[in-house]
């Protein structure tokens, strides 16, 4: 029988279960696997990164857009430790991520050896699965169960591999589960419970669709349902791209990351289809005595976040079928009119930015060159902050485009690593990071890996020279700003110095510059953009409305976020409903 190293016997599991792409950085511990990986070298792909918490996020973010398995490593001690923040966002997006973890030789262990650590314990919290090898022989049976736990659960499994056990030879005739793996079989839903939603729905006078993640690949069927229903459509953040943000009656989102429409309907909606999300803020937003069908694959989930009166353990695609097939057409309504209504002309309002001049620049004009420049199949990685509301309000995802961003954990330094993991499983497609100064300066000695494999991804920081969110939460609990302001730094002049292209930007006529000559760069972009320090118009708490709310209060709110053009949605509804 052939013999084999174990650490070679495991790579070959990983690779039969599709993997093309590993993420780590080297130490000691790790160097049987390191010793493989350079064996394996023309069947899977090493992505060398600086840190290990890059690579724990390059792996999050080339699951986030393939829907398959992301994996990643790091070394005994530090290396481990590093890997944690981009475990945890993969726990909390649920995502399935495999994580390899060095450990010293098993002749060492438990004799405080150097930068030898109890792993286990530190990652029961951010794992599906957590085991550390015992014996060589076992090795690819372990790694083969993690992948399959992983996927079964979405989330995290964790491989500790003592270094020693990787170097010994065993029989290579470990056969994978990869073959026998199969997506679980979605529940249907039930008739009678389609039909009490049915009934909800059709007799509430302002009835709502709110999408999650879990609606992915029903398209067709939630606009299908929104037009016989004549029903607004809204998206968590996370659900961004399920509908097409043009889509009429596509409302955007609520919360702090979201749109006015979004923020508006969602509290005027008296039945609520929640199809698969767990939006954690809907207690916020939409009333408590609203009519709540909550669809999800997880009956868990069901009443955390609202009374639930139809709750509906099923697939959310079948579902949304399911009740188009139960629900005559019903009529156009005010309610629907108004939605429409009020979506233009927040659009509108947006869009009269677009080429606004003024200095610091506003963020409109940079996401308009952004639009422009955007194939039908970009891929947005957004980091955290400010730039995750202006990414899900301006950030056209239409054809088949794709946006993510750290959704639970919010992460800061999450775009430009989730850039590098989409950018290695996709080198022909288009890749975007989009990030404030505040998460690119965390991560961004990491432009030297998409130097290090010439990755053409385009990085846009927004510079305000300020920690925007959280300045904006002191300022709603006024408290005075302490430790949000940010110096300035010349992020492009320090990215040509790692190897990329780089361009300050100041002025509205040096973007559309560095835009035009981006699309012509070979490597890596960094495009500097100096913005305002605006804060994002706070759709949280709008004053806009003079009949509801103190006059001088709204002019003050209407000319600091030169919202003279929004119109309040109680006034759109008021005049469709006559």
């Amino acid at each position: 029988m052939t013999k084999i190293n174990a650490a070679d016997a495991g790579l070959k599991v990983i690779e039969s279960w599709g993997v093309h792409n590993i993420y780590g950085l080297p130490g000691g511990s790790f160097d049987s696997t390191m010793n493989a990986l350079h064996n394996r070298k023309d069947t899977i792909k090493y992505i060398q990164v600086r840190h290990e918490e890059v690579g724990a996020l390059a792996a999050v973010g080339e699951a986030k857009v393939t829907g398959k398995i992301g994996v990643t490593f790091g070394s005994a001690g530090p290396g481990a430790v590093h890997l944690l923040n981009g475990l945890y966002d993969a726990q909390w997006d649920h995502v399935p991520v495999l994580a390899l973890v060095g450990q010293v030789p098993t002749s060492a262990m438990n004799t405080n050896y150097f930068q030898e650590m109890n792993e286990n314990p530190m990652f029961a919290d951010v794992s599906v699965y957590n085991r550390t090898v015992m014996t060589a022989e076992q090795l690819p049976a372990v790694i083969d169960d993690a992948i399959a736990q992983a996927y079964a659960k979405n989330g995290v499994a964790v491989v500790t591999i003592p270094k020693d056990l990787g170097w010994q030879e065993i029989e290579d005739n470990y056969v994978s589960r990869a073959g026998n793996y199969q997506k679980p079989i979605l529940p249907e839903p039930p008739a009678a419970k389609i039909a009490e939603a049915a009934k909800l729905l059709t007799d509430a006078k302002h009835p709502l669709i709110y999408i999650g993640t879990g609606a992915r690949g029903a398209r067709d069927e939630v606009i299908a349902l929104s037009e016989k229903l004549h029903a607004p459509i809204m998206t968590s953040a996370l659900g961004k791209g399920v509908v097409p943000d043009s889509y009429k009656a596509n409302m955007g989102s609520a919360g702090r990351v979201a749109s006015k429409p979004g923020v508006e309907v969602a509290g005027q909606a008296d039945a609520v289809l929640f199809l698969g999300s767990d939006m954690p803020f809907q207690a916020y937003f939409i009333q408590p005595n609203a009519k709540y069908i909550q669809v999800d694959i997880d009956g868990a989930k069901f009443g955390r976040r609202h009374y639930v009166d139809v709750a509906i353990l099923a697939d959310a695609k079948k579902t949304a079928q399911a009740l188009i097939n139960a629900i005559d057409q019903q009529p156009e309504t005010g309610w629907y009119r108004a939605a429409l209504k009020n979506k233009q002309n927040w659009v509108d309002w947006m869009a009269s930015f677009e080429d606004d001049d003024e200095t610091p620049l506003r963020v409109e004009p940079v996401f308009k060159q952004i639009n422009d420049m955007a194939t039908d199949d970009a891929i947005f990685q957004v980091d955290v902050g400010n730039v995750t509301i202006n990414g899900m309000r301006y950030l056209k995802a239409d054809q088949r485009q794709q946006f993510t961003t750290s959704g639970w954990y919010a992460t800061m330094g999450y775009a430009l690593p989730a850039a590098i993991g989409a950018q290695t499983e996709y080198p022909n497609r288009q890749v975007w990071s989009i990030s404030g100064d505040g998460g690119f300066a965390m991560v961004m000695q990491d432009v030297l890996t998409q130097v290090k494999y010439q990755m053409p991804i385009i990085n846009v920081i927004l510079t305000n020279e300020s920690l925007g969110f959280i300045e904006a939460e002191q300022d709603d609990t006024q408290q005075p700003h302490s430790g949000v302001d940010l110096i300035d730094a010349d992020y492009a002049t320090a990215s040509a110095a790692l190897g990329a292209t780089g361009f300050e930007v100041h002025t509205l006529t040096e973007l559309k510059d560095a835009f035009a000559k981006a699309k012509d760069a070979k490597g890596p972009v960094v495009i500097d953009v100096k913005i305002s320090d605006l804060r994002p118009l706070p759709v949280e708490q709008l004053v806009l409305d003079k009949k509801t709310q103190d006059p001088a209060a709204v002019d003050a709110f209407v000319k600091k976020y030169h919202a003279e053009s929004l119109i309040p949605f109680r006034q759109i509804l008021a005049d469709e409903e006559k």
